[in-house]
């Protein structure tokens, strides 16, 4: 049965079979066997395609709408905590202390971690000393979207206050070799704290301050997993975010 619908938005674009091949990193009978049999690519090709086309992957494999069985588990969940109160801050500092290569943390201030734990800083210099990239981004004190999450926290004018006193802790950071803090203004959907292949997710909930709200500890376990979606999107945030001047 042939895929008429991505026949035709093949030919109105001028794709052939070779050039959206190509364009997909398939074979041309691949793409043949799509047009010329119905059949269906694997859910990554079919996502490129339909991106590179211009079109919604659903619209041209209607059979790619059945939801995967669920797990039961995720082999990458390696706890999860009610919420982030139930939290020793011993467990976001021995996280901290495991990273070899890379520390990256994403909040609005989380300004517990210093007041918990004056030595924070110190340790990130020892990281950074031994060849850790380390990244903090914190939130903009100024932004819409920091005023906005006091509002819906019920926590008033606190939350920014928070992140000025968030970036007071965080400056003397600013000239450490190996440490770069910036500031976001972004819609903050989760804090994350990663140390290598590790994170700590925050989630965040409406209406709920974040030491309410559930906790989950990653441990990367494949390409494209879970830890991966929080990862990159913690890398989406740095690139909109500004540097902290020394």
């Amino acid at each position: 049965m042939q895929n008429e619908r991505l026949r035709a938005l093949m030919a109105s674009g001028g794709w052939t079979h070779a050039s959206l091949a190509s364009a997909t990193g398939v074979d041309p009978k691949s793409v043949e066997r799509w047009v010329n049999l119905g059949r269906t690519p694997r859910r990554a090709k079919a996502l490129l395609a339909a991106e590179t086309l211009g079109e919604d992957v659903h619209a041209l494999w209607p059979a790619l709408r059945q939801a995967r069985a669920a797990r039961a588990v995720s082999p990458e969940l390696v706890a999860l905590y009610d919420q982030r109160a139930d939290l020793p801050v011993s467990v976001f500092v021995d996280l901290l202390m495991t990273a070899r290569e890379r520390i990256d943390v994403l909040v609005y201030a989380a300004v517990f971690l210093h007041e918990a734990y004056p030595r924070l800083n110190e340790l990130l210099r020892e990281r950074a000393a031994d060849g850790c990239t380390v990244r903090i981004a914190i939130g903009d004190a100024d932004s819409e979207n920091v005023r906005q999450r006091g509002q819906e926290e019920r926590f008033g004018h606190g939350i920014e206050s928070r992140c000025r006193l968030a970036l007071m802790h965080y400056r003397p950071l600013a000239d450490v070799p190996g440490i770069e803090l910036r500031m976001h203004s972004t819609t903050l959907y989760n804090s994350l704290y990663r140390a290598d292949d590790e994170a700590l997710v925050n989630a965040h909930v409406w209406g709920v301050n974040a030491y309410g709200a559930p906790v989950w500890h990653l441990r990367r376990h494949e390409a494209g997993g879970m830890f991966d979606t929080y990862a990159d999107s913690f890398d989406a945030v740095w690139e909109t975010a500004r540097p902290v001047e020394e």
